[in-house]
């Protein structure tokens, strides 16, 4: 244990963010740079590394959290980083989007504020990168065996980077652009820039693996050309088919899906575009969705100059202390308040939309919307409270339904399907067909960064194990891991 006092002299602290005023200016991240490094040694000396740590249930990864809490205590930087990498391929990327279920799961949270977990990974991890301590890992010998894995985002990337590094040629396939998937274009440059994921796909590139974007299986190349290629496939196409809002009105034009907008904001910043095709700016924005991605969809409506930003929530707001319906360790669902919703704009729960009303030109102008009870378990509306509140631009962020299945890809291997739409898998993240093995939201359904790292970390094992007969690569889950998980 770092420091058996620590937990009882110091306090939380977390990661300083920059002025609203000056960062919805830009697009940079929203801290300050070098807020953590007076406080994240004493901040790691709260974890008070108990005989049973439940952080590590709480994270999928399996992450050692004492360990390298430990080390950066004693600021033994390169330790901590070799631990914190022994179970996670991209420490930087979850320090910077996982909503941190090891913080429910710190057992220090039960009468007290959690350790700031996230900020010590984010730290180790930032400090390795600094001191030149991340370095390719290059296998010593191949084995001749070949691998496609189709999805560049975080399963893709964790599959592949296992798959390379046990000996395997491993070829990721991109149908963007630009390697990273959702992290690429679905995160906005404010919560991770994309720096962190460039220094990756180079360190990935120099270990072995190889990249081919703008190539769309199923479409620009058939499945039965890919199976002739290589010995295995791994299927982390994501779960991009988002869910609709069938509603009088949809028609209209500026009702998009929040990954119809927020892809173009990235691009813009990426140097594709001087201003996006799809812009807040000047405009009364309505963002339906109140989660992670609708947040995203309101920061991102502040720094393109929105008239007004209104989110709406079907659901009711959630309380700011534990429900007695998800007792610690469980990952609760609290009211959360994020930087995005630091820089203005108003959140409006238990309101479901009714319909959009538009101009003559058939711009929307207006979303009718009732407020919204449960009764008997069910939602239903409340008479006398119809109103419409002006909307020149909406984003549908209401989350995912499945995978895509209309570009042919899950028809083209003849992949099952489960009772939830996700392709189905055994204990080895395997499909029905022979040599195609599925991992992250494609196979789980939508989630989170954490699970779909572990994902593609369990299915490289089960790739080594099919080509190889044996593998030593670690696999931190099965698939009907749920334990934890909202």
């Amino acid at each position: 244990m770092a420091d058996p006092k620590g937990f009882l002299t110091t306090g939380r602290e977390v990661a300083q963010t920059r002025p609203v005023g000056e960062r919805v200016r830009d697009w940079n991240e929203v801290y300050v740079p070098g807020s953590l490094l007076p406080i994240i040694s004493k901040q790691a000396g709260r974890c008070m590394d108990c005989g049973i740590p439940f952080c590590h249930n709480g994270c999928p990864l399996g992450n050692l959290i004492p360990e390298w809490n430990d080390y950066a205590y004693r600021e033994d930087w390169s330790a901590a980083q070799e631990r914190l990498h022994a179970t996670n391929n991209f420490p930087e990327f979850t320090g910077r989007l996982c909503p941190a279920p090891c913080e429910s799961a710190c057992v220090l949270g039960i009468n007290q504020p959690a350790v700031t977990i996230k900020n010590v990974e984010v730290s180790i991890i930032d400090k390795a990168w600094d001191g030149g301590d991340v370095k390719p890992q290059v296998p010593e010998r191949l084995s001749g065996k070949t691998a496609a894995v189709i999805g560049s985002g975080p399963a893709g990337l964790a599959a592949a980077q296992q798959l390379t590094r046990a000996g395997h040629t491993v070829v990721v396939y991109e149908r963007a652009d630009r390697i990273g998937g959702l992290l690429r274009y679905g995160i906005p440059e404010f919560k991770m820039e994309k720096r962190h994921i460039n220094r990756r796909i180079e360190q990935m590139r120099a270990e072995g693996t190889k990249f081919r974007t703008g190539i769309e299986i199923g479409r620009d190349l058939t499945a039965t050309d890919l199976r002739k290629r290589f010995d295995a496939v791994v299927v982390a196409a994501g779960a991009t088919t988002a869910r609709d809002l069938p509603v009088p009105g949809r028609e209209l034009n500026g009702i998009h899906q929040a990954m119809e907008y927020l892809p173009l904001a990235n691009k813009v910043v990426e140097g594709d575009f001087v201003a996006p095709p799809i812009t807040a700016e000047g405009k009364h924005v309505v963002v339906i969705g109140g989660g992670d991605t609708g947040a995203d969809c309101v920061g991102t409506a502040h720094r393109q100059g929105a008239a007004s930003v209104t989110q709406l929530e079907i659901m009711p707001k959630p309380g700011e202390e534990r429900s007695a319906g998800q007792p610690w360790p469980t990952f609760p669902m609290l009211y959360k308040v994020t930087s995005a919703h630091e820089e203005g704009g108003e959140r409006v729960y238990s309101v479901s939309t009714t319909h959009f009303e538009g101009d003559e030109d058939g711009n929307v102008q207006f979303l009718h919307l009732v407020e919204v009870e449960f009764v008997d378990g069910k939602l239903t509306q409340k008479p006398g409270t119809e109103r419409k509140i002006p909307a020149q631009l909406v984003t549908l962020a209401m989350g995912f339904t499945g995978t895509d299945v209309e570009n042919g890809l899950v028809a083209q291997f003849g992949l099952e399907l489960d009772e939830r739409g996700n392709i189905a898998r055994d204990a080895d993240f395997a499909t029905n067909v022979d040599g195609v093995f599925v991992a992250g939201d494609a196979g789980r359904g939508q989630s989170l960064i954490v699970w779909a790292i572990a994902e593609g970390r369990s299915a490289a094992r089960g790739v080594d194990r099919y080509l190889t007969g044996a593998s030593s690569l670690p696999a931190p889950i099965r698939p009907t891991d749920r334990s934890l998980m909202v």
